[in-house]
């Protein structure tokens, strides 16, 4: 933990003195924290950071150039963040290793800044709901939970690359390499395989090695055995999985009388009763027996024996009760004179009392032999075969493990010490020295490997001794940084390295410019992130259809909603104008979300040239079809359809484009695309 005495500030770079609403300030310049600030430079804004210690030697070696201010000082601290220039910035990372100096710091940050957005280092997921509620403009992640699926996925190495869950929806972005004997081959066309439920994201051609950009592919293209197509697909509605109820309309709730109550009261208590085991209901009945007759012998005590007080005769009903029969009446002569019905309820009373007592032991022993066996109970087999191995089950590598049992894959970890009983118990496990526990998991027969401990020289290490073993196993090996992981692939071609800072770096970074970010995938050497926007007066996106944004900023639209009242729609149409207030949720890269916060939009560069229509009826439709894809009015679209052949003066992106002509010649209209460029 971080103390709370206060530290001397030494400015470490000079900063200038005017403010600047884009500036951002980074807290806590680990590994998260430096890579945080490389993207966040990426961005081109100014990056001011406040770390407890005057750091010597970066894991970044440019990281000096790339700050444009660094002080030394405890964050929670409010003259700290001033000198910090607080006031100044749009948003401020809090990234330390301590959930509790991230979350004070927040309150800090808050009090002198109450505009600053927070992006919080937390992994106390009902506080941090919590705390968003009452902070506003608070977002919290936790790096592990952020990136722990996209490792997963790469272990399995099969077409599935990530998966995501929005509202009642569930989707899976999935790659597929085409056969020869493929069912798409006979589709030909790519823009055939968009339907209600699917989207295509990226298309390569087997010759192209460079990484698929998201959303970048022609319409018209054919599809050919060896070709990589990477697509979104609704896969499921998690409401089927209660079978299929549908939501009931809206009813105010009656007031509830006294009546009404007792009754709900009572359906309660009986459910609950019926929850108990047979033990737990024999106990339970026996304590209002057990007060009742505690009563009546003090009474009956108190009637046959007017001279002793109350006190005195409870005590003779709480000894009897608790077996002590034999401290009042063991002796040969009986001590004080009793009448025989009074003694024989005083037998019964300890007798009752005896088995009450030995029914509640008995309780308590099956509770404590359940526990038990519980702790006791041992781990599933190691799996033959097509199983991953999982090497360190440190935070990420509970969080993978968890993940891949989740979608039923058989995997075993290997850990050097034992796990505790409520971690993973459902995970075969080898406790042993991670060099010594590789023979013991059959290693020639699994599918993947994923070396997912702190120390990536131990990774690397373990990751050669895999390769001695079995050359061609695939490897998942987690890293410091990205810059040794790209060794390590080039050293073990079989490779895929990741590093858990870099990857969450960019959603940290991210989400200090306002975006909502949903999710994390890595798909195709890239990070892909699940976005959503709120469209704002005066923001990038507020008057675009969606195809403008889908392919002039090259990302995915996957959800629209208009507002709270109406309902969202999936995999939206491009012909839709986003105005102030919607919703939108899309796939994009880091590259992707820059162009958006500065609007820097690709131009379309296609224009349509509408030859004829085949019939005067089709005129009316054609009028339409132009007005609500290109954008344009309908008096222009009516202008360019009475003087035929013409060129819409529109610009339109290819995919616009073609989809344009598609359209037309579906009502009867000839038309083709050319560049604006003639």
């Amino acid at each position: 933990m971080l103390p709370t005495l206060p530290y001397s500030l030494e400015k470490m770079k000079t900063v200038d003195s005017k403010s600047t609403l884009d500036a951002v300030l980074v807290c806590g310049l680990g590994s998260l924290g430096q890579s945080c600030v490389s993207v966040l430079k990426g961005f081109g804004v100014t990056v001011y950071a406040v770390d407890l210690i005057k750091v010597q030697y970066w894991d970044i070696p440019t990281m000096s150039d790339l700050l444009d201010g660094f002080w030394v000082g405890d964050c929670r601290q409010s003259q700290v963040l001033e000198q910090a220039k607080i006031q100044d910035c749009r948003a401020i990372l809090l990234l330390t290793s301590n959930d509790r100096v991230n979350l004070n710091a927040a309150f800090a940050a808050r009090v002198l800044n109450p505009n600053v957005r927070l992006i919080v280092r937390s992994q106390k997921e009902n506080l941090n709901g919590l705390l968003s509620k009452h902070l506003g403009n608070f977002i919290a992640f936790e790096p592990t939970q952020l990136t722990a699926p996209a490792i997963a996925l790469a272990g399995l190495g099969d077409e599935t690359l990530g998966f995501f869950q929005l509202d009642q929806h569930l989707f899976r972005v999935t790659q597929e390499k085409i056969t020869p004997n493929h069912a798409w081959i006979h589709q030909c066309q790519l823009h055939k395989l968009n339907t209600l439920s699917r989207r295509l994201l990226s298309h390569t051609r087997s010759d192209d090695s460079r990484p698929d950009r998201i959303y970048e592919w022609e319409p018209n293209a054919l599809i050919q055995a060896g070709d990589r197509i990477t697509y979104l697909e609704i896969t499921n509605k998690l409401a089927s999985f209660a079978g299929g109820a549908t939501e009931a309309p809206y009813r105010k709730p009656a007031k509830l009388t006294l009546i009404s109550q007792i009754q709900s009261i009572r359906r309660q208590l009986k459910r609950k009763w019926r929850s108990l085991t047979q033990t737990e209901r024999v106990a339970l009945s026996g304590i209002p027996i057990m007060l009742g007759l505690v009563g009546l012998c003090t009474i009956l005590y108190l009637l046959q024996y007017p001279d002793i007080r109350f006190q005195d005769a409870l005590n003779v009903s709480l000894v009897l009760i608790l077996g002590g029969y034999d401290n009042l009446f063991g002796q040969l002569k009986l001590p004080f004179p009793i009448p025989v019905w009074l003694h024989a309820f005083s037998f019964g009373l300890t007798l009752f009392g005896t088995l009450f007592i030995g029914i509640l032991f008995a309780l308590l022993t099956e509770r404590v032999f359940s526990a038990r066996m519980v702790f006791l109970s041992p781990r599933p087999p190691i799996p033959t075969a097509n199983h991953v191995v999982i090497i360190g089950l440190d935070g990420v590598g509970q969080q993978v493990a968890s993940l891949l049992q989740s979608l039923k894959h058989p995997c075993v970890g290997i850990h050097s010490e034992p796990l505790e009983s409520g971690v993973l118990p459902h995970l075969p496990l080898v406790v042993d020295a991670l060099r010594e526990a590789l023979p013991k998991v059959n290693l020639s027969t699994a599918r993947s490997v994923m070396i997912l401990t702190n120390d990536e020289m131990t990774n690397l290490e373990i990751g050669l001794m895999v390769q001695a073993i079995k050359p061609h196993c695939p490897l998942v090996l987690r890293t410091s940084d990205s810059q040794f992981g790209a060794h390590i692939v080039r050293l073990l071609p079989n490779a895929k390295a990741f590093s858990v800072d870099a990857l969450a770096a960019e959603v940290f970074a991210a989400a200090a410019f306002g975006e909502n970010i949903l999710s994390l995938l890595h798909v195709n050497q890239q990070t892909v992130m699940l976005t959503e926007y709120r469209v704002e007066t005066g923001d990038t996106l507020n008057g675009r259809l969606i195809a403008e944004v889908a392919y002039g900023y090259c990302v995915a639209p996957i959800l629209h909603q208009r507002n709270v009242r109406e309902p969202e729609k999936l995999m939206p149409s491009d012909d839709i104008k986003l105005q102030v207030g919607d919703r939108l949720i899309v796939l994009a890269t880091l590259t992707s979300l820059k162009n958006i916060e500065h609007g820097r939009i690709a131009q379309p560069t296609c224009q349509v040239r509408v030859e004829k229509a085949l019939y005067q009826e089709s005129i009316f439709d054609g009028i339409a079809t132009i007005s609500r894809i290109s954008d344009c009015d309908l008096g222009m679209a009516k202008a360019l359809m009475e003087r035929l052949p013409a060129t819409l003066s529109t610009p339109l992106y290819t995919q616009q484009a073609q989809r344009l002509i598609y359209e037309l010649s579906k009502v009867q209209i000839l038309a083709y695309e050319t560049s604006t460029q003639r």
